[in-house]
């Protein structure tokens, strides 16, 4: 599996609502980008206690998803490029239901494994300035997904996605966002148990993984 980068993305911490700081809004870089354990060169986040970090240093959301946002939202301006939803990456071909936890690709030069599906929070709402975007996220599975870096490298617009492991296919992104964020873990105990097992997942969702299973006895 190969696919185009359509899109390299960055962005700063600036004023987003009642002066709390966000760098939701990325933009697109023209030149090769050093990437590193924490992500992309230049790249910030305003609150590390929920976004960047080792576990979600790059955030890869699917243009593919851009013509049904269109579709529910009507003419958005900030669907009229990447970076709408505070992606770092953009690519068609990929989405949550062929991207599986684990899978590792190597982006550029770097080598990037796949940690969780991306949660969604109330600044998809202010940033679109319309109730709701954060719940046909999570309604819809259009998520996105989060990567850590095994391999320091570059990568710049153009350039090659490859996926050059899948350790995990038993675990398309689509089925475990279902599992820990849209409301399928009391149905889905087998599958809160077996998810105990896999160690690439992102450490906050281990977290969310053993609450559920606390929760609905499957543990």
């Amino acid at each position: 599996m190969t696919t185009e980068i359509l899109a390299v993305l960055t962005g700063k911490a600036r004023p987003f609502r009642d002066d709390e700081p966000s760098a939701i809004g990325k933009l697109p870089v023209a030149d090769a980008v050093a990437v590193g354990p924490m992500g992309l060169a230049g790249d910030e986040q305003a609150d590390r206690t929920v976004h960047g970090g080792i576990d979600k240093a790059i955030h890869h959301y699917p243009a593919d998803h851009y013509d049904w946002w269109r579709d529910y939202l009507g003419d958005a301006p900030l669907l009229g490029g990447p970076g709408a939803f505070g992606e770092n990456i953009s690519t068609s071909g990929l989405d949550e239901t062929n991207v599986f936890l684990g899978d590792r690709f190597r982006l550029g030069t770097a080598l990037v494994e796949v940690t969780q599906a991306r949660q969604p929070c109330w600044k998809l709402d202010h940033r679109f300035q319309t109730k709701g975007v954060m719940a046909q996220v999570v309604k819809t599975r259009r998520a996105g997904w989060y990567y850590r870096v095994l391999e320091a490298g570059q990568v710049e617009a153009g350039d090659a996605l490859v996926l050059v492991e899948r350790p995990y296919p038993e675990w398309p992104l689509a089925s475990l966002f279902a599992l820990l964020i849209g409301g399928e873990a009391k149905d889905r105990p087998a599958d809160l148990r077996a998810l105990r097992d896999v160690p690439v997942l992102a450490e906050t969702w281990k977290v969310r993984r053993a609450k559920l299973a606390e929760q609905f006895g499957a543990d």
